[in-house]
């Protein structure tokens, strides 16, 4: 007797022995018991569910000489004659794919009001969605009002594209994918049945191969027994998935290559790569799919706790687009080996997912107890034979416990080191004035002021305070001592000392524009720590306002210490003036054009020799005709 094939010699005999649909099953038994069969049948869902099995034991049971219950007795003639395939004149099955046209389906409507040896006709069309729309139409009368003892069952596993008016002409039972539960237990039945003497592995591996579908599960069950197990057939995927976790770009790459030297596709490997991570993704989202075993399950759960939902989705994300990429590219390889390398490296990722993942991975690395190594540059060695430098003073800390708000809560991490920084800016004494002054008689040029002040060099900033020691720091702790100032390096200018060199020296160091600006003020009487400079009204103290830390600089070099300047409206001139044209803000692409210093002008060349003469001049011995 010839070998057959695992998912034909398990088929379904009886409603009950179905797997997973018992939705439909305890249906179309009442209607049996109840002698309520429907004249139409549509049954849709996946591939290898059972709806061709069903519809068969429908018409087995329709047809039994002694059905039970609701269930076919198995036993009588025409039950023997469905299981062992024989033709009978009142089981008729057509497959649409294969006779789609019109023809066939009228061919076979010919027939429906022939007479039957059994009870009832059974008519089963499989694949009906394949009918052209003439076949279709052809199929609606006789399936609206067929003959009293024709039972239509439609078969597809495409309903949409199934007739509206087909779909409502039948009653629809819409067959499920079956649990990785019910699908181990079935395999683990057929193993042991049949004697195949599998391990617990192979039902693991046919049970991820079958997908839900029964028929898909017992296939591959036929070949791992014909292989004698799983070592040869499962696609390693596991360790591209452990090097994912580990950010191992080299070990993701080696494992691509001993896949393909072992003969598998590239698309495949990507494929199977997509179904583990989707399967972690799904239980990191706390909706772990219902087709996985205890195993799969244990295994999908380390990868998501190793992985996390940022890195799973990115690297579905990336694979399902290198998947695609495949079907074109020259090379499947390449496009999945860079989409690898993308996940594992930190510097190969340059959008916003890529950084997520990396942040995902350290925060995880941090809660599990993992030293987490820096990336900067190592820092130097010293040098032994040098001198070590002296060591700065540190300042004082305090517990970041003690700091607190004035009136609130005590204050912690970022917020304890913004409270220091922000108190420390505060309280910090002002930078150093260069000693350098200007040098007093002859009136310097404007380009030795600049170079003047290019060559001072800026005042020390204080070191950067590192970030630990920031966050601990306390507000209410006291800043390091300033050196107090000599009285004389504090105190300002006196206002006769500030005239004699505004007109010998600081003047004329101005820019054009300053100088013309601050030409009608002068120097009053300040409050001993401002220096005052009056002028005319308040329109031209505004304007002088954007040249005030030019001219606080040029005192500040000419008298060697800061001079702080303070600006002022003339009150001895009574109310200020209103503006007027001249008082109009000058624009500071063109302000060094507008203002221009008297001292500077040159006389310009003779305006009376014109153009007529000039042209007289360049065309000896011409002579000019006047009109008369």
């Amino acid at each position: 007797m010839s070998y057959q094939s695992l998912y034909r010699r398990y088929r379904s005999q009886r409603f009950d022995e179905v797997l997973g649909q018992d939705h439909i099953t305890t249906a179309l038994k009442n209607s049996v018991r109840e002698d309520r069969v429907a004249h139409g049948y549509l049954f849709s869902g996946p591939r290898g569910t059972g709806k061709t099995s069903t519809a068969r034991i429908l018409a087995k049971v329709l047809n039994c000489e002694h059905p039970t219950d609701g269930e076919p007795d198995t036993t009588c003639e025409n039950c023997k004659a469905v299981e062992e395939g024989r033709q009978v004149d009142w089981l008729q099955e057509l497959d649409a794919a294969s006779n789609s046209g019109v023809d066939a389906m009228r061919d076979l409507l010919g027939r429906v009001s022939m007479g039957t040896s059994g009870n009832r006709k059974v008519y089963i069309l499989d694949e009906v969605h394949m009918l052209t729309k003439a076949a279709s139409n052809a199929l609606l009368k006789t399936l609206e009002e067929p003959p009293e003892h024709v039972v239509f069952v439609l078969a597809t596993t495409e309903p949409e594209k199934v007739l509206p008016t087909i779909r409502s002409r039948t009653q629809h039972f819409d067959f499920h994918l079956l649990s990785a539960d019910v699908l181990a237990d079935h395999v683990r039945h057929v193993i042991a049945d049949a004697d195949l003497g599998l391990d617990e592995s192979a039902v693991e591996h046919v049970v991820r191969v079958g997908a839900g579908s029964a028929r898909d599960t017992l296939s591959s069950l036929d070949q791992v027994a014909a292989t004698g197990g799983v070592s040869t057939l499962g696609v390693p995927v596991d360790d591209i998935i452990d090097a994912l976790g580990a950010r191992d770009a080299g070990a993701a790459l080696v494992a691509v290559d001993a896949s393909v030297r072992a003969g598998r596709d590239p698309r495949l490997l990507a494929e199977a790569l997509i179904e583990s991570l989707r399967e972690a993704f799904l239980v990191a989202m706390g909706a772990p799919s219902g087709a996985m075993t205890d195993v799969s399950s244990a295994r999908a759960n380390d990868v998501a706790n190793a992985l996390g939902p940022a890195s799973l989705t990115r690297s579905l994300e990336l694979i399902g687009t290198a998947s695609v990429d495949m079907r074109q590219a020259p090379d499947p390889r390449i496009t999945l080996e860079v989409a690898l390398v993308r996940l594992t490296r930190a510097d190969a990722g340059d959008d916003v997912a890529a950084l997520v993942a990396r942040v995902e991975h350290l925060e995880q690395q941090v809660a599990s107890g993992v030293t987490v190594a820096s990336t900067d540059a190592p820092a130097a060695q010293p040098d032994a034979s040098a001198p070590s430098p002296t060591p700065a003073p540190t300042p004082a800390v305090a517990p970041a416990a003690t700091v607190a708000p004035s009136g609130g809560q005590p204050r912690r991490g970022a917020d304890a080191a913004r409270a220091n920084l922000t108190q420390r800016d505060a309280t910090a004494p002002a930078p150093p004035a260069p000693s350098s002054a200007a040098p007093s008689g002859s009136r310097p040029t404007l380009g030795s002021v600049k170079r003047a002040r290019s060559e001072t060099a800026p005042a020390e900033l204080p070191p950067e305070v590192p970030v630990a020691q920031a966050e601990a720091l306390s507000p209410e702790s006291d800043p390091p001592p300033a050196s107090d100032p000599s009285p004389a390096a504090g105190t300002p200018p006196s206002t006769a000392e500030l005239t004699a060199a505004w007109d010998s020296t600081v003047l004329a160091a101005l820019k054009p524009r300053a100088r013309a600006l601050f030409k009608p003020g002068h120097f009053v009487d300040g409050d001993g720590r401002m220096v005052r400079f009056a002028l005319p009204n308040r329109a031209h103290c505004d304007q002088c306002e954007g040249c005030r830390a030019e001219v606080a600089a040029v005192l500040s070099e000419h008298f060697g210490r800061p001079v702080p300047l303070e600006l002022v409206v003339d009150e001895s001139k009574g109310s200020p003036a209103a503006p007027t044209a001249d008082d109009t803000p000058l624009a500071d692409d063109d302000a060094d054009d507008d203002v221009v210093d008297i001292d500077d002008l040159s006389d310009a060349p003779d305006a009376s020799v014109g153009g007529v003469a000039k042209l007289k001049d360049a065309f000896p011995g011409a002579e000019l005709l006047e009109d008369s």
